[in-house]
């Protein structure tokens, strides 16, 4: 398998959208809410949040073949949401840069890691890019699905809406 560069930029724009789109939602409602535990989802909304965001610096670590030092995929005490929301995207912009710059001889190329529970695995640039924007979009469906739980209507994320509204032609 084999991106093109134009294809993962757009794949990970879209998942700078999708997190903006989110977080822009979650702006007005009550932190108590988005705190509030779920069966199987203990930290609530949050917690969920800061897990993207730790999943994102976990591979953006792989990618630049760094050590990461974490040894959970979770945040141990989520931050005020606003907090949350300006790393994220700090994270999103790093990952829009990185995808746009990779060069086409890199994308394919093998980079071994370890996880946080202590294997290893290996995986090329873009099957990592791939995992990261499909991360966010499964775990930002948890948050919907929190949202509705609550009562709240969440805002709509789907690929086709950001390629009608924001995908740049």
């Amino acid at each position: 398998m084999s991106a093109d560069a134009e294809h993962l930029r757009r794949l990970m724009h879209y998942s700078a959208w999708a997190n903006n789109v989110l977080y822009a939602a979650l702006s007005g409602v009550d932190e108590s809410v988005l705190a509030r535990p779920r069966p199987g989802r203990p930290a609530g909304a949050i917690g969920v949040l800061g897990h993207i965001y730790v999943v994102g610096m976990i591979w953006k670590a792989h990618l630049t073949r760094q050590a990461h030092g974490l040894r959970t995929r979770s945040l141990e005490a989520p931050p005020p949401l606003s907090t949350l929301q300006a790393w994220q995207a700090d994270l999103d912009q790093w990952y829009l840069q990185f995808a746009s710059n990779l060069p086409a001889d890199w994308r394919s190329t093998s980079i071994g890691f370890h996880f946080v529970d202590g294997g290893t695995g290996s995986m090329t640039a873009e099957e990592m890019l791939l995992h990261v924007a499909n991360h966010g979009t499964y775990h930002r469906g948890y948050v919907a699905d929190m949202l509705y739980e609550a009562g709240l209507k969440p805002p709509t994320m789907d690929l086709p809406v950001f390629i009608r509204e924001a995908a740049p032609r």
